[in-house]
């Protein structure tokens, strides 16, 4: 799955994630006063945000593009010299831009919170009639938040449209890989099916799930400062009281009861998927055969296949219920939460309508990227399945031992045994 995309997958990834974390420490240890000497200095602290899109042109930005761009570079050339790949130009470029993309979108909904306050003040004041305001400052104001909203939801469609072509190409190379070593992989079980359905499932999980994942690690990177910034009007929480850090407590406590609660209710998913798709590929073999031998696919077998099929669907279904109940009882809750935090900020008339959005809008950024596996649980465990049979797959072309399933099924198929006597699980 890896191998055919990335150069040596293992220490490609250990050194790509040791790279990042050298840029950062940096970026945050001198690198970011850097561009000072090009006339690219940091944003004075002192000052407030700029508020709108032109902060995407200003200098601070600008000097963290090129120092972006500087790092993919290097990173990019190491391993050009070092291992070259015929996928590398998708899996090292391309994923950086996307990367990028990602990062963009984050500081455009950063920047929308920074605008979140000072209208949000603005509306409560001309309300009040503790200011006045025209017409125009009113839709000045407001377009403001259209242009940001503008230049998201574009980078949002091109970022989309270039992951979709990442990935199809990583599907190419797995197709490839695989079709290379087919010789040793056709009397695998489901082989046809591993190579063109699981790889297309993967790929396409892939494209959700991990573009999910890193706009989560960005967001939570991106927002967490903004979260402990706001906090400084929050002193306490319900039935805590005062204590330090309260809105990160909160969101840390949130989220930390949500994973735990859907991982327990979901912990028997993965392995009821994996056999699904076995007593699916059963049955549908037997179909196949059935359409060029009159002596396969008779009612008997067929029968028994599905009803293999059926028995697996309805505990499918079963588990499925006590998981979805806890899951959307989390996310409902989840929606009011944030409110039940700040309640005894907003009776105590510590916060403006303006700081109670700002706060709203990060907590609500936090807890999201801290809820990945929350959101994301139904597509892991499905993941989850897919790895399982590519990765037994797998094993023939590296000379593995196979799993105990797999090699059941090579024995009896080496003893002449029918494919409608083996047993689908």
């Amino acid at each position: 799955m890896f191998v055919s995309f990335f150069p040596q997958p293992k220490l490609f990834f250990s050194s790509a994630a040791a790279w990042s974390l050298v840029l950062v420490l940096l970026w945050f240890f001198g690198g970011e006063q850097a561009g000072a000497l090009i006339g690219l200095p940091p944003a004075d602290p002192s000052a407030p945000p700029t508020i709108g899109i032109t902060v995407f042109w200003s200098k601070p930005f600008l000097w963290f593009y090129i120092y972006f761009w500087l790092g993919v570079f290097f990173f990019y050339a190491f391993w050009r010299l070092y291992c070259p790949h015929p996928w590398q130009d998708w899996s090292i470029l391309v994923a950086a831009l996307i990367l990028f993309l990602i990062y963009f979108n984050v500081q455009v909904s950063v920047a929308v919170n920074n605008w979140y306050g000072p209208f949000w003040d603005y509306i409560q004041g001309v309300m009040s009639k503790t200011q006045t305001s025209t017409v125009e400052e009113f839709y000045d104001r407001a377009s403001s938040f259209a242009w940001l909203a503008l230049l998201g939801m574009n980078v949002a469609v091109i970022n989309a449209f270039i992951v979709s072509h990442w990935i199809f190409r990583w599907r190419n190379a797995m197709n490839d890989y695989y079709m290379s070593h087919w010789p040793k992989l056709r009397h695998i079980e489901g082989a046809s099916q591993r190579v063109q359905e699981d790889t297309m499932r993967f790929s396409q999980i892939m494209e959700g799930l991990g573009s999910s994942f890193v706009d989560s690690i960005m967001t939570l990177i991106a927002f967490l400062p903004v979260l402990i910034a706001l906090q400084q009007h929050i002193t306490e929480l319900p039935i805590v009281g005062a204590i330090g850090q309260p809105l990160v407590v909160a969101a840390l406590f949130w989220c930390a009861l949500g994973t735990v609660s859907l991982i327990l209710a979901g912990i028997k998913l993965p392995g009821l998927q994996f056999r699904n798709q076995r007593v699916e590929a059963a049955y549908r073999k037997e179909l196949v055969y059935g359409e060029d031998h009159a002596d396969r696919a008779q009612p008997a077998t067929v029968r028994e296949l599905f009803d293999n099929v059926r028995h697996n669907y309805f505990r499918l279904y079963f588990h499925y219920v006590y998981f979805n109940i806890v899951r959307y009882t989390y996310l409902q809750a989840n929606g009011i939460f944030s409110l039940l935090i700040l309640g005894p900020s907003i009776v105590a008339g510590r916060i403006s309508l303006g700081l109670m959005n700002q706060v709203s809008m990060a907590f609500s950024q936090v807890t999201s990227s801290f809820q990945f596996l929350v959101n994301s649980w139904s597509t892991i465990v499905e993941l989850l399945s897919v790895h399982k049979r590519l990765r037994a797959f797998e094993a023939a072309i590296t000379g593995e031992e196979l799993p105990e399933i797999d090699q059941r099924y090579l024995a009896r198929e080496d003893a002449g045994v029918p494919p409608q006597e083996q047993p689908a699980s």
